[in-house]
């Protein structure tokens, strides 16, 4: 049987009674063209009869986009696709993007310190919008971003910056961690980092590590402080370090499952029990998490629900509309297994 003729953008406008040109206007919702709320209604409703929408590439050419979301990640490219809870995060991106014929361009930025190393992107029009995960305290090119009013959000916070955010409360969520472990007794806290210092999101996590602790009155000791580097072995010899310590600590809070990972390694590699010896608490809660061994105990980000949030607030910044809200921050929750 042969296939029924699949209709056309000359279709719809021959229904609607209108141009072509007017049909690629009203369905592509290009901005400043002024067209009766009448007329516009006969487009969509002949094209809704007519089972027609125009595909990605029109959309596109008629708005003079590129039909690229930049995502910029400040990572080492081999590190990003080991790492599970960034992959969520696109995930939810690309299940909001993807319809609206929109695809990610990922880009993994080493070093900010190099001239233009993404703002290219943006002057060139390579992207419509850019999402901006993990920011760090010392890029001044997304200082300049903000000032020319680019389609910018970003998974993280930055103080002083009007850009819109989506992020938890880090402060408030270390703080229950803390609380947790303090709870269970525990009183010699180390804290291993995600990341570098420079990266907001450590030291938001710090502040609330240091908050905890005065808190409980217990004093802030710099040698039970360690920073990772995204990966599992920093974490691995984050921890060896700190065993080594003279008086080494009865838990640790981790910045990520993935550093978490190795930071459980190298307590078994020390013929040391968790918890028993050592409690040990990530952050992410990916799903291998409830895998190890023992099922760790972590903080649950919800990754899909911020890639998300993000998506639809940067396609909201491209098509011009209003953000009253600019910077949303989404729930945690502490699921306890069996490392703490």
């Amino acid at each position: 049987m042969a296939k029924s003729r699949r209709a056309t953008s000359r279709d719809v406008a021959k229904s609607a009674g209108v141009s072509r040109t007017t049909v690629s206007f009203v369905l592509n919702n290009v901005p400043n063209v002024q067209i009766p709320d009448e007329t516009r209604q006969r487009v969509w409703d002949a094209a809704r009869q007519l089972g027609y929408y125009p595909d990605a590439s029109a959309r596109s050419l008629a708005r003079q986009r590129s039909g690229n979301i930049g995502v910029l990640l400040y990572r080492n490219a081999d590190r990003v696709f080991s790492d599970v809870f960034l992959m969520e995060v696109l995930a939810g991106i690309h299940e909001v993007i993807h319809p609206k014929g929109y695809h990610i361009l990922l880009e993994a930025v080493e070093d900010i310190a190099v001239a233009d190393s993404y703002i290219s992107l943006v002057r060139s029009r390579h992207v419509d919008g850019l999402i901006i995960a993990g920011p760090r305290a010392d890029d001044r090119q997304l200082r300049r971003l903000e000032g020319e009013e680019f389609p910018v959000v970003l998974l993280g916070q930055l103080a002083e910056s009007n850009l819109c955010q989506v992020d938890v409360d880090n402060v408030r969520t270390v703080r229950t961690v803390m609380d947790y472990l303090l709870y269970r007794g525990h009183r010699r806290i180390a804290f291993i980092s995600q990341g570098p210092s420079i990266y907001t999101i450590t030291q938001a996590r710090l502040h609330g590590y240091r908050e905890a602790l005065s808190a409980a009155n217990l004093p802030y000791d710099e040698s039970l402080v360690r920073h990772g580097e995204f990966s599992r072995s920093s974490g691995y010899f984050a921890m060896q370090s700190l065993l080594q310590l003279p008086e080494r600590p009865t838990a640790v809070m981790v910045g990520s499952d993935q550093v978490a990972f190795g930071a459980l390694a190298a307590v078994r590699d020390a013929g040391l029990r968790v918890p028993d010896d050592v409690a040990v608490v990530g952050f992410d809660d990916v799903p291998m998490a409830a895998d190890v061994t023992p099922p760790l105990t972590t903080v649950h980000l919800p990754a899909q629900l911020m890639g998300r949030t993000a998506a639809q607030m940067v396609m909201r910044l491209i098509d011009e509309e209003e953000i009253t809200v600019r910077t949303v921050l989404l729930d945690t929750h502490l699921v306890i297994r069996h490392s703490a």
